[in-house]
């Protein structure tokens, strides 16, 4: 199949193209800015905020998968406009779409589906739409929850790089690696799922294959089967990088993040995976897909990130 990736230049977007590519099909993403390096995928430029580019894009797929988004909870709150307008308008536009052509579609949507953030409320209200538009229209579209994604190539924030939005293990992992006390909201006793970005991917393409051949399944959520704490994940992070002969981080403790709710669990029930033929037991395991990224932030560092004072290796 020809697919279409909405966001396929993001950070699960470029993995969900790996891993289309592996499967036999061939990745077409849509993109609203031109990118100065060059892409092993066809890239078409559009907007999913604009209907007749989403219905030209589709006019060209056999399938798609819409990932694109405006992310973020304490990035989005103060003003909701934009994420709304891109969130809500763009899913509509991706409905319409893969209604018009008749095309079998995935949809991602948040783990954090119950809390009342500008990115939940909006991913979910998509996700609402879906199962109306399968329900009355006809549609063939998978809806895949995710938790925490985690992995190599993942955008670290200011001060370590260009990413707009903070993400807990790239903001962990610079931090550890440059000598800089760790920060956890709430003190990171919140219990919130992690995933390996490549677990995501999988989960995504084997539910647009089972779209694609007619089946469409109740919402699949991809998370481990054992629930961790934000403060365990840094915990492992900071032990990883002092096992790699840099000094042991410190931990603080911040006021919870507003749009966010501490006493809510973000998890993941990973017994809807075989819906789409994936063995929840062949998820990556946290600490062993952790040292994979820690090592690989260790790689990249002045390349796809920067630490303000170089790399602190202990004494």
């Amino acid at each position: 199949m020809k697919v279409g990736v909405t966001g396929g230049r993001g950070f699960i977007g470029t993995y969900v193209c790996e891993e289309l590519a592996q499967r036999g099909h061939e990745p077409v993403v849509l993109d609203r800015h031109r990118q100065p390096q060059e892409s092993p995928w066809e890239v078409v430029l559009g907007d999913v905020r604009d209907a007749t580019a989403m219905m030209e894009f589709a006019a060209h797929c056999d399938a798609v998968i819409h990932l694109a988004a405006v992310l973020g909870t304490q990035e989005t709150i103060r003003n909701p406009r934009p994420a709304a307008e891109t969130n809500v308008f763009g899913g509509l536009n991706f409905l319409a779409a893969i209604a018009q052509y008749e095309l079998p579609g995935v949809y991602i949507c948040v783990g954090n589906h119950t809390m009342d953030n500008c990115y939940s409320i909006s991913k979910t209200t998509v996700e609402r739409f879906v199962r109306m538009y399968n329900a009355e229209h006809g549609t063939r579209v998978n809806c895949v929850r995710v938790v925490n994604a985690y992995g190599p190539r993942q955008l670290a924030a200011a001060p370590f790089g260009s990413g707009k939005v903070r993400k807990i293990t790239p903001a962990v992992v610079c931090r550890a690696l440059s000598g800089m006390p760790v920060e956890l909201y709430g003190g990171g006793h919140q219990v919130s799922d992690m995933v390996w970005v490549g677990d995501v991917a999988r989960a995504l393409v084997s539910a647009l294959e089972t779209a694609q051949a007619g089946r469409i399944v109740d919402v699949v959520e991809v998370g481990p089967t054992r629930s961790t704490t934000i403060r365990h994940a840094a915990e492992t992070i900071i032990d990883l990088v002092a096992d790699r002969g840099f000094g042991r981080a410190s931990i603080v403790d911040l006021p919870m993040r507003p749009g966010e709710d501490p006493a809510t669990p973000v998890r993941a029930d990973a017994q809807t995976l075989p819906a789409i033929g994936i063995d929840p037991a062949s998820l990556r395991g946290l600490t062993d897909g952790l040292a994979e990224t820690v090592d690989w932030f260790i790689k990249t560092e002045g390349e796809h990130w920067t630490a303000p004072n170089g790399l602190r290796r202990a004494a």
